[in-house]
């Protein structure tokens, strides 16, 4: 690889890191790639898809030419793993803030488990949290939910093509979700636990593929940069 490599387009599979940012990752390989290649102040890079901090999984970062096909790559079909908490809820739908309600789990077999996950095949309407980056009134929704002011969010169409259950040791229920873009597997932990009259929270996720990349051709950014070290 030369400068010239990375100007022209790459497209690199990271598999990001607990309680790293996405913003903080690509500058991370960012800074690798300039101190290495000596590349302009203005080489562009970026990520074809958020993941949360408390996310870790498929991260995919283009280079140069290859910023173009971000769009391109956010609209295919994603996969995760992960595991949803039940008889509780959070305000950020995750570990991010903390548990404000309890809720019984007695009546909670393997049988409705699996009866409810029906529910949100196909298409669904979903609510994103209101920890989220979506913008309304020019800030973002996670910005009014710390400044403690209520906002009215409006629903989306989703469209999730699997949902399945892997694993049940209540109160964690193990699952994989094939979903499109612009789906929020908070919201859907959270409504599949009102679903299940309950309470409902996403304590684990991992991205595993987006379209044909898959996250287990990824590498850290810690071993890029020993691949790239100077």
């Amino acid at each position: 690889m030369n400068a010239e490599d990375f100007l022209n387009g790459q497209i690199i599979l990271i598999d990001k890191p607990l309680t790293w940012s996405s913003f903080q990752a690509v500058n991370k390989l960012k800074y690798i790639l300039k101190r290495k290649y000596d590349l302009p102040k203005k080489f562009k890079i970026g990520h074809a898809g958020t993941l949360d901090p408390l996310a870790t999984g498929l991260l995919i970062i283009c280079t140069g030419k290859f910023t173009k096909k971000i769009t391109e790559i956010q609209s295919q079909t994603k996969e995760y793993t992960g595991t949803i908490t039940v008889g509780a809820t959070t305000p950020s739908y995750d570990l991010e803030t903390e548990v404000n309600a309890v809720f019984p789990t007695d009546h909670i077999s393997d049988d409705l488990i699996y009866e409810t996950v029906k529910q949100f095949l196909g298409e669904i309407n979903q609510k994103p949290p209101v920890y989220s980056a979506i913008k309304k009134d020019g800030k973002r929704l996670y910005e009014h939910a710390r400044a403690g002011e209520e906002v009215e969010i409006a629903y989306r169409k989703t469209t999730v093509y699997q949902f399945e259950i892997t694993r049940i040791v209540l109160p964690e229920i193990d699952f994989r979700v094939s979903c499109s873009k612009g789906t929020y597997i908070r919201s859907l932990a959270f409504d599949f636990g009102t679903a299940l009259k309950s309470g409902g929270y996403l304590s684990e996720l991992r991205r595993t593929k987006i379209g044909d990349y898959q996250v287990s051709n990824a590498i850290s950014p810690d071993n890029f940069e020993k691949i790239n070290a100077s």
